[in-house]
């Protein structure tokens, strides 16, 4: 007997193209609310913080929707620091993300999250690939990076563990939302949503030159975060590739990487 559409979902009979497809759109449409509602906020409120709460707001109720419709067909990573870490896990237990599908994922999410950008400031009526000038260089700011991004990881992959993949749309948003504010950098925790606000000069942008400090702080991160699950949850068991081990169609599925990885972002 087969699984049914309603089990296994779209994922498991889409094609590398249309889940790469899925991971642009996915981060188009999550720089575009970023960048927009960023942009919206200004021209409505002088009060920054008034601005970050309506920018923050956006970002939860965008990410949380993107996630439930786009996770079950590529994962909803939207995020190459996502990507590559469940890659990295996947390889160790035999199944879920391949070298392939990382090396379709995150150029597609970088060219996603730039055109997102470019959209968000074309709704808006500003110019097209200006490069920001907020800069964001400070140590205390990397160091916001690393938390975010380390959380964020630890998150994705530590619901899976406990049972609680279902959770994951509401519980990364939440975590993003809560971040914008508890983190000295309104947690970007995504290189491809960081690449993205280099070329908007706007409320959500990032000068060119804070980029890459940025991204290798979203690095660190990860390695944290990915630690951080080894270190709480223990290594996931290998999978023998010649099992013969029969299972239910109806049994549910064990993974130990997330069944909706989700972005971040900001």
């Amino acid at each position: 007997m087969n699984a049914s559409p309603s089990r296994r979902g779209p994922r498991a009979h889409a094609s590398l193209g249309r889940r790469a497809l899925a991971e642009g759109v996915g981060s188009a449409a999550l720089v575009a609310v970023v960048v927009g509602s960023g942009i919206q906020a200004t021209e409505l409120s002088r009060d920054v913080g008034v601005q970050l709460l309506a920018n923050s707001l956006a970002t939860v109720f965008g990410l949380g929707v993107l996630i439930l419709l786009l996770g079950p067909i590529s994962g909803a990573h939207f995020n190459p620091v996502v990507t590559l870490a469940a890659w990295f896990t996947d390889r160790r237990v035999g199944n879920g993300v391949t070298a392939r599908d990382a090396a379709a994922y995150v150029p597609a999410q970088i060219a996603g999250a730039v055109a997102g950008a470019v959209l968000a400031d074309a709704m808006f009526g500003k110019p097209l690939l200006h490069w920001s000038t907020h800069d964001r260089s400070a140590n205390h700011l990397l160091l916001g990076e690393i938390v975010a991004t380390a959380g964020l990881v630890l998150l994705i992959f530590g619901l899976p563990r406990v049972g609680r993949a279902h959770f994951t749309p509401i519980a990364v948003a939440s975590y993003i939302g809560a971040a914008y504010w508890f983190t000295s950098s309104t947690s970007f925790a995504n290189p491809a949503v960081t690449i993205a606000r280099t070329v908007t000069n706007t409320f959500a942008g990032i000068a060119p030159s804070s980029a890459a400090p940025f991204i290798a702080a979203q690095m660190v991160g990860a390695a944290a975060g990915l630690a951080l699950v080894t270190a709480l949850f223990g290594r996931p068991t290998p999978v023998r590739a010649d099992s013969r081990t029969p299972v239910p169609a109806d049994a549910p599925a064990v993974h130990d990487g997330p069944d909706l990885p989700a972005p971040t972002l900001p």
